[in-house]
């Protein structure tokens, strides 16, 4: 891919027009069209200023084709999650999530819920109560996983784990295959989620019964796919929608 398809992907990515991006460049817009089209090259100065604003290598930039990152990562959106109730158990150990999804799948199963006739949801997220010593010379981690409760299901002992989401507006993007490199791609679809707050004047917020951040795993066809979710702050979008569906 040339520099110029790398700069209009990017730009288009952020969902900016050519003018916004040109206004943050301090040039024209017939100058970006002209970049994007490779008949110009952005001098080394500007190219700097690009990948900062991109928040994109400088080499990267150059000589990667980045739109093989769609094979990837979904397209941004902002939903509206409806409320929800879920069961959850935190963990601390050298493999976390699979040891905190065991025991909800294993909780699920034992009330019940998992059924062919019905699909349970699980999320999770990371839990960050963990001392430096035991990450350091355990090799311990934290981790949440949660269990989205059917509407009017009630556990008769409900043992401390049930709490609710209250209905909250998440940006969300999708990683296809997200164990294949879990420490390059799970961090960049959070990087690219908080560009994208960023760059359209979202804010992320702190919320009482909100879950600031989750993931949710699941497979569609044989792939596995992950779709991360973070919270932010209340937004005007009419096309928000609910999820979970």
């Amino acid at each position: 891919m040339s520099l110029g398809q790398n700069i209009s992907f990017l730009r288009k990515q952020k969902k900016i027009t050519q003018e916004q991006f040109a206004e943050r460049m301090n040039v024209t817009r017939q100058t970006v069209s002209r970049w994007e089209s490779d008949e110009i090259t952005p001098e080394l100065s500007k190219l700097i200023d690009v990948s900062e604003f991109f928040a994109c290598s400088l080499d990267a930039l150059v000589k990667e084709t980045l739109s093989r990152q769609e094979d990837i990562y979904s397209a941004m959106q902002v939903k509206k999650n409806p409320a929800f109730r879920y069961a959850s158990y935190a963990i601390i150990s050298r493999e976390p999530e699979s040891d905190a999804l065991g025991y909800m799948q294993r909780w699920a199963e034992g009330k019940g819920l998992k059924t062919e006739s019905q699909e349970i949801k699980f999320i999770g997220w990371d839990f960050p109560f963990v001392s430096q010593e035991q990450q350091t010379r355990f090799g311990m981690h934290g981790y949440v996983a949660a269990c989205v409760l059917p509407e009017g299901f009630e556990p008769e002992d409900q043992e401390g784990l049930i709490s609710e989401n209250i209905e909250a507006e998440y940006a969300v993007i999708t990683i296809k295959e997200p164990f294949i490199q879990p420490f390059e791609r799970i961090p960049n679809a959070y990087k690219q989620i908080m560009d994208y707050l960023q760059a359209n004047n979202f804010k992320e917020k702190l919320q009482e019964n909100v879950i600031s951040c989750f993931e949710r795993e699941y497979e569609k066809n044989g792939v596995t796919y992950m779709d991360v979710y973070v919270h932010a702050a209340s937004v005007t979008k009419t096309d928000a929608f609910s999820s979970f569906n």
